[in-house]
């Protein structure tokens, strides 16, 4: 019997072929990915380009700049706030919105763009801290202000109490809290600032 002294090489596997919406989706995961494993200093366009399994051409094509693509992959990926709770009970609809912003700040994209904040130097954060104030902070002050109105409307709420102030207590301190003293804000933190914070602020005299 001959046995042939060629041996048969191995397939490659296939490229992938993607385009659109598909492919600028892989590379925003890619993007999100890098940074949770080699931070904002560490990621590189080409090591966003290996992870997505495309071309370095086609993440230039989209984004100019790395800022570019951490801006927008962390913008698609921070979870929206488009409704407020409603419960039929202040404390209860704010207890479920200071959940949502919870899961939003310790999300993937959202632990990702703190720790970006904190690498980047002054100019770069400044453009992040616009993700943060335009995907989580003002549109939670635009909910809980909604809620604080239906509050009114019910009389559990004092009508002065829709003031700018009072909406922005509950981000402000879940972000000092956060940033400077390490809270993760479990329930029973978020429980403690409402009972202790806001709703002593909200309640009519009397109340």
């Amino acid at each position: 019997m001959v046995t042939s002294r060629w041996t048969a090489t191995p397939a490659r596997p296939a490229a992938l072929r993607r385009r659109g919406a598909v492919l600028e989706q892989a590379i925003l995961d890619a993007a999100l990915e890098q940074l949770g494993t080699v931070g904002w200093n560490g990621l590189t366009m080409e090591g966003v380009a290996a992870a997505a399994q495309t071309g370095k051409a086609a993440v230039y094509r989209r984004w100019p700049s790395k800022e570019d693509l951490v801006a927008d992959a962390l913008e698609a990926g921070l979870p929206s706030f488009e409704e407020a709770p409603d419960l039929g009970d202040v404390r209860a609809d704010l207890f479920a919105l200071c959940r949502k912003a919870r899961d939003a700040m310790f999300s993937r994209p959202g632990s990702a763009l703190r720790a970006v904040i904190h690498e980047c130097d002054h100019l770069q954060a400044e453009r992040f801290h616009g993700v943060i104030l335009g995907g989580v902070i003002e549109p939670a002050i635009r909910l809980i202000g909604e809620v604080i109105a239906r509050g009114i409307a019910r009389g559990e709420v004092r009508p002065d109490a829709a003031n700018g102030y009072v909406c922005d207590a509950i981000p402000a301190m879940m972000m000092y809290r956060s940033k400077l003293c390490g809270s993760e804000w479990n329930d029973a933190d978020l429980e403690e600032l409402l009972d202790q914070l806001v709703l002593p602020l909200l309640r009519p005299s009397g109340g």
